[in-house]
């Protein structure tokens, strides 16, 4: 691995972590967009994406509510791409490191919430002081600590280089392997499970039926279903709430 490339995941996996706190616009928080970056990195954007659509999966319908720590899939994303693709490895071989490195992600996502309090403190004092200088560099730097806690851990397994990678890799027992493969498989339909609990389904299940019917059935593909999903929600929404105007002389 070179070092333009050691340096550019690094800092990839940094503004990933930045969107999470605030800006959601490169979308760098989902572990499809970090694996799809990651890939277009190391010159493979193929496995990039599969690794990283993977990870999407077993992402559904986990949140960080309430300051709760959740597996960090984006840097798994990120780090199960770059290993796999420095090792010419498959996608197994990046899903059996990024799901480690994503639950190890944790730890590292406590410490990450606790840094910034000496942000706080100063930022705090700052105001008492009516510095606005010193409390605006303050606002801006705070997300540095969060964003280290990914970024250090991602450079020092992407500095290694293919050789550690290689090592470590023949190191994995073949039942490890085998467990991750079988855990990649069984996590996405968790991803799935806990969306569909928090979605309405009891109240929209023919739409959901529907969809059901036109993958299983028709082997329509799921682009065309997002695409034919999009129209009928604009068309039920201004049938059911247009209607409710009329009703009400608005």
């Amino acid at each position: 691995m070179e070092l333009w490339q050691v340096l550019a995941l690094t800092l990839w996996t940094g503004l990933c972590i930045y969107d999470i706190l605030g800006p959601s616009v490169l979308l760098g928080f989902r572990p499809l967009i970090a694996g799809f970056g990651a890939g277009l990195i190391m010159g493979d954007v193929t496995l990039g994406m599969a690794i990283g659509a993977t990870m999407e999966l077993m992402a559904l319908g986990v949140y960080t509510y309430g300051g709760a720590t959740i597996p960090d899939y984006q840097t798994g994303a990120i780090l199960g791409t770059a290993l796999a693709a420095a090792s010419d490895q498959g996608v197994a071989f990046g899903l059996t490191v990024g799901i480690p490195a994503a639950l190890l992600m944790t730890q590292l996502d406590v410490l990450g919430r606790f840094l910034p309090t000496f942000w706080i403190h100063a930022a705090d004092r700052a105001a008492e002081e009516a510095n606005l200088r010193k409390l605006g560099f303050l606002h801006w730097t705070a997300f540095l600590p969060w964003c280290l806690t990914r970024m250090i851990p991602v450079f020092l397994a992407a500095w290694l280089g293919p050789a550690a990678v290689e090592a470590f890799s023949h190191s994995i027992p073949e039942w490890f392997m085998k467990g991750m493969t079988t855990v990649g498989h069984v996590l996405p339909a968790l991803g799935f499970a806990m969306l569909l609990k928090i979605m309405p389904v009891e109240r929209y299940w023919y739409f959901m039926l529907f969809g059901f019917v036109l993958f299983a059935y028709m082997k329509v593909s799921l682009l065309g279903i997002a695409i034919f999903a999009l129209a009928l929600t604009i068309v039920y929404t201004r049938l059911k709430y247009g209607d409710e105007e009329a009703s009400s002389g608005v």
